[in-house]
């Protein structure tokens, strides 16, 4: 399973420093940031990723979420509050939870999308309602909100200190980005014109199912077919 670490919208360039750290620390290749609002090369951000600054030199940013978790075969959000009684509580886990789920329904050269969310107010709810699961990290009811540099540390060495390795490119043989896009056009047009209650919901688990099914090229080609 390969790991494409994405954070969204980070505001404190210590934050960025340290989550450079961290990820340096597992392995991590490449981050994958989502509208920045920290200087990806302010000075503290520098100074706090100390000897990881190349992963702040090149990463890759992105304008929406949608991009950046374009590819993946699983999302696995962060939230820092466990909805109890909510809908998303469906797909909520304990670390070690998502850990068991990912392993059981992620084959072994998969993407896993890693979403860690604004360090001042988190994922907001249409990015949690994009991602297939969600992970929260039991602590401190009195204080129970974790800085995302250190709930980031504690996913890295559960989900890539134990065997995993960092993000890498798919295979040719996984559909690209491109005819992704090309699938969900394909359903945008299908549903169009048709009475759907909710259509934006509607969407959202179409693109999971996709996710969660983990199509190579032949099968993501020959749905395309159908729905045409």
């Amino acid at each position: 399973m390969k790991i494409k670490l994405i954070i969204v919208d980070p505001k404190y360039q210590m934050n960025v420093g340290y989550i450079a750290r961290v990820a340096k620390n597992f392995g991590i290749e490449k981050l994958f940031f989502v509208n920045p609002r920290a200087d990806l090369k302010g000075r503290k951000s520098v100074m706090f990723s100390k000897h990881a600054v190349g992963l702040l030199e090149n990463a890759k940013t992105y304008g929406t979420f949608d991009q950046a978790i374009s590819g993946c075969d699983i999302v696995l959000g962060t939230s820092g509050i466990w909805r109890r009684g909510e809908r998303l509580n469906e797909h909520e886990y304990t670390v070690q939870g998502a850990m068991k789920k990912v392993k059981e329904d992620l084959r072994k050269e998969g993407v896993m999308g890693l979403v860690i969310g604004r360090d001042d107010r988190g994922l907001d709810r249409e990015e949690l309602e994009k991602c297939d699961m969600l992970v929260h990290i039991p602590s401190n009811p009195d204080y129970p909100v974790l800085n995302i540099s250190h709930a980031l540390a504690i996913l890295l060495y559960e989900f890539a200190g134990k065997g995993f390795d960092g993000y890498e490119r798919a295979s040719p043989e996984r559909p690209s980005a491109r005819e992704l896009d090309i699938l969900m056009l394909t359903f945008e047009r299908m549903t169009k014109g048709k009475k759907i209650r909710n259509r934006k919901a509607v969407k959202n688990v179409f693109t999971k199912m996709v996710r969660r099914a983990q199509l190579n090229r032949s099968e993501l080609h020959a749905i395309i077919t159908a729905l045409k």
